[in-house]
């Protein structure tokens, strides 16, 4: 598997940017390398990744779960939070909830014990809002990273950019969606949250 490349993407009228294709460890290496902030926004109403397949069945039928698939990631941010850095989440979710939206309600208490701040979006709270149709991350408000999957749903990868314009696109994206976007713990126990 290629851990990185680069390639230029045209956008409107032959302007070019560069980004990076990151995988494997260059992509977790973002993860310990950003400086203050790690913000992600998440958009799509379900993601099929095969190592959700089986926790996210286990959730369908009742079944217990130890979670242990998820503390790969759970230690990655407690390493993170320890050292005073922030690491933030906004899920735009439908509504009325899918049985894939009830699970992540189910589970994201893991995270938030992590240290990662969540809030969601009912996606008929987003009129309005400026949200697009990608998933990504912004660090430092420096430096984006679209995720990217593959048709099975896995994860792929993410291209990652410095422009500025995106940059500053994703950030004025980001700060209008979290203001409007409700905390983890009210969202679950608060009557606004269908399901």
């Amino acid at each position: 598997m290629i851990a990185a490349a680069e390639w230029t993407i045209r956008i409107g009228c032959g302007q070019g940017v560069v980004m990076r294709l990151l995988r494997g460890k260059a992509f977790d290496g973002l993860f310990r390398a950003f400086e203050r902030t790690a913000f992600h926004l998440e958009v799509r109403d379900f993601y099929d990744a095969p190592d959700e397949a089986e926790p996210f069945r286990r959730f369908r039928d009742g079944e217990p779960d130890d979670f242990g698939w998820q503390r790969p990631w759970l230690d990655l941010v407690r390493e993170v939070t320890d050292t005073g850095r922030s690491v933030r989440r906004l899920r735009v979710v439908p509504v009325p909830h899918l049985d894939y939206t009830r699970w992540l309600l189910n589970i994201s208490g893991n995270n938030v014990d992590a240290g990662e701040d969540i809030r969601w979006l009912p996606r008929p709270a987003t009129a309005g809002l400026a949200v697009g149709t990608d998933d990504f991350w912004l660090f430092d408000e420096r430096r984006v990273m679209f995720t990217l999957f593959d048709p099975d749903g896995s994860f792929a990868g993410g291209a990652v950019t410095e422009d500025p314009e995106i940059v500053r696109h994703c950030a004025r994206s980001l700060t209008s969606l979290w203001a409007a976007g409700i905390p983890h713990a009210d969202y679950v126990q608060d009557s606004r949250a269908p399901g």
